[in-house]
C-alpha cells in the first residue's frame, strides 16, 4: 500500500526518486504511482471509505494484463493506492465489473460478524481455462474484510452466454427495492444490446430483457459499461425517472469514445426509452454524459451515503490513450460529479456538479477576484495574482455585441500556448480549443475542438472550470453541460486571459482559486 504520508492521486505528491513527466502528474485526479489505468471498476462506499478498483496493467505502461488496481478515499478527492485486489492469472484476466454490500447475506458468502462485499467481474478467458480462448463470461468474487483480500467463487462463472460470446461484459449490480431483488445489467458489446438480468442471492441470475436501439446508427461501435438507475425529475420524489448509461467507442460526440445516457422508465424487467431521436441521427442528436474528448466507462458508486447518484468516469480516450505522452504511469480519473434530472426545453436531462467535497474545499481557500471587467475586442492577460496550473476558475460572462467572448487557460508568456474556452453568440455554442494547449502532436487523433450547442439564459454563461496539470473541466450554466479534456502544456503556461471578439465582452464575478498550494495536505 502507497502510505498516506506521500498521498499519491491526492493532490499529486510524488516519490522523491520518480522520474518521468512530473508536470503533468494530476493534483486533483487520481493517477495511480506508475502504469496502466483505464475504466473505473467496483465503485462503492463502505464503512466511511469510498472504494475506486479499476483496470490496470502491474506490470507496464501499455494495455495489458487487466488487473483490478485499488484506492481508497474518505472524501472523493484524497486518495490512498492499495496493492493489486485481484490479478490477471495463466487462465483468465480480470476485465471491468461492479461491487455493492452484500448487506443481508443473500449470497450467503459472509462471515458470521459482518456483510460480504461481492464483486461480478467480466473473465476474459484464456488457453487452458476450459473455455474458447477470447470468451468473455461473469465471475463473481468476494471479500469479507472490507476489501483488502478477495476470494474467486467456488463456482464461476456464474453468468454466461450460450453459445458463449468474445464480447459479453462489464456486469453492473444494483438493488431494485421495488422488487426486492438484485439488478444487474451487461453488454453485448459488439451487438449493441445491453441485457438486463436479476437474482435474490447475486449468485443465479434469471434473464429479464434486452435493451437496443432502432435502427442503430453507430454500427461497428462497441456498447460498453452500462449503468441503470433512478432518479427523482426536477427535485420531486413521486417523480422518478429511470437513466441507462451506455459507453460507446467510437462514435462519441466528440469522436473516439463516449458515454451515451437514456431517460426513460423501467418497470423491474423492461427498460423503455423517452425522446429518442429518429433512427439514423448522429451523435448531437443524442444525450451525452460530457462533450468533451476524455471522459469513458463512467459509473455510478453504490451505497452512496448522502443517496445521491454520483458518477466518476475514466479521463482519456480509446483514439489515443496509449500514446499520451505520461509516465511512469498512463491514466487518471475525472473528477467525481454529482447527478441530477431537470426538465430542460421540455425534456428530462442530466445536469451535473463536481461533488460537495470538491466545492467545499474550493470555497476554503482565499480566492482573486474581479467583479467587474469589459474587455472590447482584445485579449486582456489578468495580473499575476491569477497564475497557476491547478485552480478553480468561476466566472459569469456576458458575451454582449461580441462575436465570441472567452478566456485563454494555461497560457504562455508569449501568447503561443494556451487552452481557449469560449462562447459563439451566432452559433449559440460553447468550445474548448486545445490546439494550441501545449504538446498535441502524440497523435493525430487527438482532436482540437470540442462544441456544445447551449443557450445563454438570461444573455448570460456561467463557468466553473477545473483545472488541473493536464486537463480541463468545463461545467457551463449550472451544469448543464460538461467539456473534460486532457491538455499537455509546461509548468511555465500558467496565465490566464480574457477576451473578446468584434465587440464588447463584460466579465462578472471572476473568482480565481489557485489550489496548488494543497499539495501538502495529509488526511
Amino acid at each position: 500500500m502507497i502510505s498516506s504520508a506521500i498521498e499519491l492521486g491526492s493532490f499529486g505528491l510524488l516519490h522523491a526518486e520518480e522520474t518521468g513527466t512530473v508536470q503533468w502528474r494530476p493534483a486533483l485526479h487520481y493517477t495511480p504511482e506508475r502504469n496502466w489505468m483505464n475504466d473505473p471498476n467496483g465503485l462503492v462506499f463502505n464503512n466511511g471509505l469510498y472504494h475506486l478498483f479499476y483496470q490496470y496493467n502491474p506490470k507496464g505502461n501499455v494495455w495489458g494484463n487487466m488487473s483490478w488496481g485499488h484506492a481508497t478515499s474518505p472524501d472523493l478527492i484524497h486518495w490512498n493506492e492499495h496493492d493489486v485486489a485481484m490479478s490477471a492469472n495463466e487462465t483468465e484476466e480480470i476485465f471491468s465489473g461492479s461491487i455493492v454490500v452484500d448487506e443481508h447475506n443473500t449470497s450467503r458468502l459472509g462471515s458470521a460478524n459482518s456483510s460480504p462485499l461481492i464483486a461480478l467481474y467480466t473473465s476474459a478467458y484464456k488457453a487452458g481455462s476450459g473455455h474458447p480462448a477470447g470468451t468473455q463470461a461473469q465471475s463473481l468474487a468476494y471479500s469479507q474484510d472490507e476489501a483488502q483480500t478477495w476470494h474467486p467463487y467456488d463456482h464461476n462463472p456464474v453468468l454466461t452466454l450460450s453459445p458463449e460470446s468474445k464480447n459479453f461484459r462489464d456486469p453492473k449490480i444494483s438493488w431494485y427495492p421495488k422488487g426486492g431483488y438484485w439488478l444487474l445489467t451487461t453488454v453485448v458489446a459488439d451487438a449493441q444490446v445491453v441485457k438486463i438480468y436479476r437474482s435474490n442471492n447475486l449468485l443465479n441470475w434469471e434473464f429479464l430483457s434486452d435493451f437496443s436501439l432502432p435502427g442503430i446508427p453507430h454500427q461497428g461501435a462497441l456498447w460498453e459499461m452500462s449503468d441503470l438507475f433512478p432518479l427523482p425529475l426536477d427535485g420531486d420524489k413521486n417523480d422518478q425517472k429511470w437513466v441507462m448509461i451506455v459507453n460507446v467507442n467510437p462514435w462519441s460526440i466528440a469522436g473516439g469514445s463516449g458515454a451515451l445516457y437514456f431517460v426513460g422508465g423501467f418497470d423491474g424487467k423492461v427498460f423503455v426509452p423517452e425522446h429518442l431521436p429518429p433512427a439514423g441521427s448522429d451523435p448531437s442528436q443524442y444525450l451525452w454524459l460530457d462533450h468533451g474528448a476524455d471522459f469513458y466507462a463512467a459509473g455510478t458508486f453504490a451505497h452512496e451515503p448522502h443517496g445521491k447518484a454520483v458518477i466518476m468516469g475514466w479521463m482519456s480516450n480509446w483514439d489515443y490513450a496509449e500514446h499520451v505522452p505520461t509516465a511512469p504511469w498512463k491514466g487518471a480519473m475525472a473528477l467525481p460529479r454529482v447527478l441530477a434530472l431537470k426538465t430542460i426545453d421540455g425534456i428530462p436531462q442530466l445536469v451535473f456538479s463536481p461533488v460537495d467535497q470538491y466545492t467545499s474545499l474550493v470555497q476554503g481557500q482565499p480566492a482573486a477576484r474581479i467583479e467587474t471587467l469589459t474587455v472590447s475586442s482584445s485579449i486582456k492577460e489578468l495580473d499575476p495574482s491569477t497564475q497557476g496550473t491547478v485552480q478553480n476558475i468561476a466566472v459569469t460572462i456576458h458575451p454582449g455585441a461580441a462575436q465570441r467572448a472567452g478566456l485563454i487557460i494555461r497560457g504562455s508568456a508569449k501568447g503561443d500556448v494556451g487552452t481557449r474556452i469560449f462562447y459563439d453568440t451566432s452559433n449559440h455554442t460553447l468550445t474548448l480549443d486545445r490546439s494550441q494547449s501545449g504538446e498535441t502532436n502524440f497523435s493525430s487523433a487527438f482532436s482540437k475542438q470540442h462544441i456544445v450547442n447551449l443557450p445563454l439564459e438570461n444573455g448570460e454563461l456561467r463557468l466553473t472550470i477545473i483545472v488541473d496539470r493536464n486537463s480541463v473541466e468545463v461545467f457551463a450554466n449550472n451544469g448543464r453541460a460538461v467539456i473534460t479534456d486532457l491538455i499537455f502544456p509546461t509548468l511555465d503556461d500558467n496565465r490566464i486571459s480574457v477576451f473578446a471578439e468584434h465587440g464588447d465582452a463584460t466579465f462578472n464575478d471572476l473568482a480565481i482559486t489557485n489550489l496548488s498550494d494543497l499539495t501538502n495536505i495529509k488526511q
